[in-house]
């Protein structure tokens, strides 16, 4: 069936308003502030083959990654009505333990296989582990938290007790954990029933097609892009400040062979995967490269399973962008997935040096804090990510105090952290100067402190605290980050990745680093 024009841009618009919708439906009943604050998660639709046909414009490290856990949750159960199946596992195509996926399939009337799938991602604030927030330094996976191969949490409309009572039971905050929880199963609810919606509206031979349609369009789209580049060899390199325990600089390399349309990421000459938890499994840098591609083109492109198809991803395993189990990857989900970006962008300035920006701040500036809160008299874990400076581009700045490339999350409202947690938010501001001096400057990173009013365990996991994003086109460098403990009128300089506990009333103070600029 061949669809027109019009009914195909209507029908893209349809299925990604689908995984909008499941968003808002997360984002409003979820229980923790980093997912119905920060939004820290993502929604997409699915074929009968479990390929990506529609996305909202949420997490790119979470959406370019989900087909993966969809296919190992169709390849490893019998979903059959009313079950939904979850997974954490990074080595199934999850990212990293706290990111939990959920997958449910859509079956037309009494149709015996699934027309498509619903699925979401939620970052959960503690999955367990050896520390509050389970983002803490590790030197294998076993110490990160519950790791969770496909399993069915719900069979045929029930939850599924046993798997419910054991999720709960490796988490310090279960009764938050059921409610974000079932949240994401509200989510996929709705996206079921808006699908079969538009099954009814439509037909489903329309839409069948235009899922199809859809994915082709995006591998054209995608090709077209690449043709509009010389055709060559590009490289790129860039390096990760240290993994934690004494190891660094760890050097990411990578060779784009573009020709006829078609891409090959290679990245051959990386490191070899470390004791630290800094490494990215295959998922994390499959998303990073679906991002860096998507943005090439100059026009806008389906996010869907299409776009790769001209792109050849090859990533040695056993290095720090392939990594192998048992190897900790907390940090590799949200620091080398923005270095993995980075160094894409690199190598892409020498094919298109008009239309790539600078580095921007190139980490997520991860903190988490948990302990007992004895002002509500129960146990608390709280997770964010801290916006820097983006990177500036040919006759553009970088914009300020945002979150860039890998996250697209909010910031925690000061209202709801505080409302909701035994801690004060003592400064919040842009860190004024800190963005790469240039023709075109780059954006400026943020200052957070905050204040402990309880005992708490506190882990911060950040990079470019060593290595400072850097400038294009004979742009400066933006600064680097620095992380401060204060105690009293004491100022300690901490390292990028450290675990510490502190008494009420000390502080840690995060300056995210400022983006690089662009021209001399």
């Amino acid at each position: 069936m061949k669809i027109d024009p019009i009914t195909l841009a209507v029908m893209n618009n349809r299925l990604a308003a689908i995984a909008e919708e499941m968003g808002v439906v997360l984002g409003q009943t979820a229980y923790s502030p980093n997912i119905k604050e920060r939004h820290d998660f993502s929604c997409a639709i699915f074929d009968a083959r479990g390929e990506l046909v529609a996305q909202a414009a949420h997490i790119p490290v979470h959406l370019g990654s989900t087909p993966l856990s969809v296919r190992a949750a169709i390849e490893r159960l019998d979903l059959n009505r009313g079950d939904i199946a979850a997974l954490n596992d990074p080595f199934a195509g999850g990212t990293h333990l706290p990111d939990l996926t959920l997958v449910a399939p859509i079956f037309i009337g009494n149709e015996p296989r699934p027309f498509g799938y619903a699925a979401n991602r939620a970052h959960h604030a503690d999955i367990g582990g050896i520390a509050p927030g389970s983002m803490a330094l590790a030197t294998e996976i076993y110490q990160e938290g519950f790791r969770l191969p496909p399993v069915k949490i719900v069979v045929g409309g029930e939850i599924a007790r046993d798997v419910m009572t054991l999720f709960l039971a490796n988490t310090r905050v279960s009764e938050e954990r059921e409610g974000d929880l079932r949240a994401q199963i509200a989510a996929l609810t709705v996206g079921s029933a808006r699908l079969l919606g538009l099954v009814k509206s439509s037909g489903r031979a329309t839409v069948e097609a235009a899922m199809d349609a859809l994915k082709e369009y995006a591998s054209r789209l995608m090709s077209a892009a690449l043709r509009e580049l010389k055709s060559g060899t590009y490289r790129g390199e860039d390096f990760l400040d240290d993994d934690g325990f004494g190891t660094g600089p760890i050097p990411i390399r990578v060779a784009i062979k573009i020709r006829g349309g078609n891409a090959i990421v290679d990245f051959a000459g990386s490191a070899s995967q470390v004791r630290g938890s800094v490494n990215a499994n295959y998922a994390i840098t499959l998303s990073a490269t679906f991002y860096v591609m998507k943005c090439l083109a100059s026009e806008a492109v389906p996010a869907n399973e299409g776009l790769m198809r001209p792109i050849k991803l090859l990533a040695p395993a056993g290095s720090i962008v392939n990594a192998l189990p048992p190897a900790a990857v907390a940090g590799g989900n949200v620091e080398t997935s923005q270095r993995i970006v980075d160094v894409l962008f690199r190598a892409l300035a020498k094919a298109a040096p008009d239309r790539i920006p600078a580095a921007s701040s190139g980490s997520m500036s991860n903190l988490t804090v948990g302990g007992f809160d004895r002002f509500r008299t129960r146990h608390f874990s709280y997770y964010e990510t801290i916006a820097g400076g983006a990177g500036a581009a040919k006759g553009r700045p970088g914009a300020s105090g945002i979150h860039t490339h890998m996250t697209n999350t909010l910031n925690t409202p000061i209202e709801a952290l505080e409302a909701y947690y035994p801690m004060r938010i003592t400064a919040y501001h842009l860190r004024r100067g800190s963005g790469g001096r240039g023709r075109a400057r780059g954006g400026d990173g943020v200052v957070r402190e905050l204040e402990c009013l309880v005992d708490s365990n506190v882990s911060v996991l950040t990079e470019r605290r060593k290595i400072a994003p850097y400038g294009l086109a004979g742009g400066g460098a933006g600064a680097k980050g620095k992380n401060v403990l204060v105690r009293g009128r004491n100022r300690t300089t901490l390292p990028g990745k450290t675990n510490i506990d502190l008494k009420p009333g000390e502080r840690i103070r995060i300056e995210t680093p400022g983006g690089g600029g662009w021209g001399a």
